[in-house]
């Protein structure tokens, strides 16, 4: 009977054996190579601020007429649109509504840091209307003779619909938005290939409205003429037909040595002509008024005369320069005064 039982005993030594490490009893090393593993300390997760949904809206805005040049320092500091945010939001002023935003900057001297320095302000016009109020841009600086209203197109500008970040990660239907932004997609890095004159086109650019329901007497009527006379050096000079005379004007110019007084009469002559291409031009664009007005059916009258223009300055931060001071009704010379400015 001893037998057996020694024959039971090394069997179940055999099974014992050949038992893998993971069936090994705990605390027991027999079999087993494995390193003890040491768990890592846990770490507490990085809590990061939620992002605002429109809190890219006023960036989405291209800053028309800005130099490039002076493009980063306008995003340098963390400028705060939260008042152009809050605008969207129920109760808000445009809450609900079809908006065209396009932006710009208004150079100033502002403290900051403790240094007075010309900042660009950035700023954001947002334009109430159904339908894009413009697709046009008028070129125009003290150094052209010619102002140019040109399509947007020929300046790689346009009117795109802009998503709100919660928005960005589904499948969208991009019309169904309410807010479009004036985006251009020139490429800052392919400037170089680009000749200085087309460069500088872009620091004279100016968002473009024409309303022709805006009465006669609302519409500012130019009296001013630029003179590039051609002459060795040429004569570049305003004349004002309604508050300049042509003789003592012209006299002027010969006592300061600028004209030759030889060239006098021919001087005359060049600048009548451009005071009657202006009124011309003045002219012909009461008609072109006259004739939209006449074709134009009542929901687009409607329309035009519902439109609203809002102005948004940054509000102020701990971390961004006080611009209250600085804030103006005014847009420029197209769109003329906004209705309200936040």
């Amino acid at each position: 009977m001893k037998k057996p039982r020694a024959s039971s005993k090394r069997k179940a030594d055999q099974r014992e054996e050949s038992k893998s490490p993971e069936e090994a009893p705990k605390g027991s090393t027999k079999g087993s190579n494995r390193v003890k593993r040491v768990k890592a300390p846990k770490q507490e997760p990085e809590i990061l601020p939620d992002k605002r949904n429109l809190e890219d809206l006023w960036q989405a805005a291209f800053p028309v007429g800005t130099e490039w040049d002076n493009m980063d320092s306008v995003y340098k500091i963390k400028w705060n649109f939260s008042n152009l945010e809050n605008a969207f939001e129920e109760g808000g002023e445009l809450y609900g509504k079809k908006v065209y935003l396009f932006g710009c900057t208004e150079p100033q001297l502002v403290s900051f840091d403790g240094e007075n320095n010309i900042r660009c302000i950035p700023v954001v016009v947002a334009i109430v209307s159904p339908f894009p109020p413009s697709d046009k841009i008028g070129v125009k600086s003290v150094q052209r003779e010619v102002e140019e209203i040109i399509p947007m197109k020929e300046m790689k500008m346009g009117w795109v619909p802009y998503i709100p970040l919660e928005d960005r990660h589904n499948q969208v239907d991009r019309l169904k938005f309410q807010i479009s932004t004036l985006s251009c997609t020139q490429r800052r890095a392919a400037l170089r290939h680009l000749k200085e004159e087309r460069i500088k086109r872009f620091d004279y650019c100016l968002p473009y409205f024409y309303n022709p329901l805006k009465q006669e007497d609302q519409v500012e009527q130019e009296t001013v003429v630029q003179i590039f006379y051609p002459a060795e050096p040429p004569v570049v000079c305003d004349f004002d037909w309604d508050l300049d005379d042509l003789e003592d004007f012209t006299n002027e110019k010969i006592n300061d040595e600028v004209l030759p007084e030889d060239q006098k009469d021919a001087f005359k002559d060049f600048i009548k002509e451009k005071v009657r291409e202006a009124k011309r031009t003045q002219r012909e664009a009461r008609e072109a008024r006259k004739r939209a007005i006449e074709a134009m059916d009542q929901d687009t009258k409607t329309a035009y005369e519902s439109m609203r223009f809002y102005k948004f300055y940054p509000v102020q931060a701990p971390d961004t320069p006080d611009i209250s001071q600085w804030k103006a009704p005014y847009i420029n010379r197209y769109y003329g005064n906004a209705h309200k400015v936040f």
